[in-house]
């Protein structure tokens, strides 16, 4: 078995590149040879990644965040490459939907334990493990985009207070296999697994093995509402909320308005997008 190890030094502050020696003698104890590859920027990490599994590796096992899960999504989804994911970042959100570490990818590689598992894909665009978001969300990650203070998980926090100063509804275009839905609405997910945001079950049902997407939209709501419906985002009862509505799909269309949409973290475009599940796309050490 070929196994390489793509490092993200600077994923969670810094602490990927921390731990990276002790992870490497971890894997092989599992495996023998880790080829090691670190990378020294988002660009960098994604090159490095589609490298490997040109290289006909057997597995490519990242360590770093959920923007090196994406690299690392983008490079196997479709191949014969399985993907292990270790937990180094801020969010981790691909790794917790699938209860993915160090100690279980090791585990699992000693077994030849994988799992095949669905993906979101972006219509003439990314794949995605975890969440597609546009709205008070997208923009959210637009403005912490734009900030260079504070850092880590306080830029988001002040990034929310300053995007609900500016909250808006816009009119949204929701469009499924079972038919065309039109509201108003101020955010919308379409989530492969249930969390984003450093654990926020925004899609609490998802489940990356059932062929659908879970869809979660807050519709017209005021800033007090939006306050009110928070708190009970990480517990996920916020999809109890009278302003929120759920489905499940195969496929989703969104358009009505210039909201960008966010995958995985990861900017796209505006909309109109179009997404579809796509089943068993992915293979993973788990």
């Amino acid at each position: 078995m070929t196994v390489a190890l793509l490092v993200c030094p600077a994923a969670g502050l810094g602490a990927a590149g921390r731990v990276a020696g002790t992870v490497a003698s971890r894997l092989r104890e599992a495996c023998g040879d880790v080829r090691l590859l670190v990378a020294s920027d988002a660009e960098g990490t994604t090159r490095l990644a589609h490298a490997a599994v040109r290289d006909g590796v057997d597995v490519l096992a990242v360590l770093g965040g959920d923007g090196a899960a994406h690299a690392g999504v983008q490079a196997c989804a479709g191949t014969k490459t399985a993907l292990a994911v270790i937990p180094a970042g801020t969010g981790n959100d691909f790794a917790r939907a699938l209860d993915l570490s160090l100690d279980g990818v090791v585990e699992a590689l000693r077994a030849g334990r994988r799992r095949a598992i669905d993906l979101g894909r972006v219509q003439s665009g990314a794949w995605f493990g975890t969440v597609l978001c546009a709205g008070f969300d997208s923009a959210v990650n637009e403005r912490v985009n734009r900030m260079r203070w504070p850092r880590g998980p306080r830029r988001y926090d002040l990034a929310i207070v300053l995007e609900l100063a500016q909250l808006q509804s816009r009119p949204l275009t929701v469009r499924t296999p079972a038919g065309e839905t039109e509201l108003e609405a101020t955010l919308i997910a379409i989530g492969n697994t249930p969390f984003y945001g450093g654990g926020v079950p925004i899609c609490p049902d998802a489940d990356p093995g059932d062929g659908l997407l879970d869809v979660t939209i807050a519709g017209r709501a005021s800033r007090s509402e939006l306050m009110r419906i928070l708190p009970k985002l990480r517990t996920g009862r916020h999809v109890d909320h009278p302003v929120v509505t759920t489905m499940r799909a195969s496929s989703v269309s969104i358009a009505g308005n210039d909201w960008i949409g966010y995958a995985d973290g990861e900017r796209q475009r505006e909309l109109p997008l179009t997404v579809e599940c796509v089943p068993r796309a992915l293979t993973v050490v788990a």
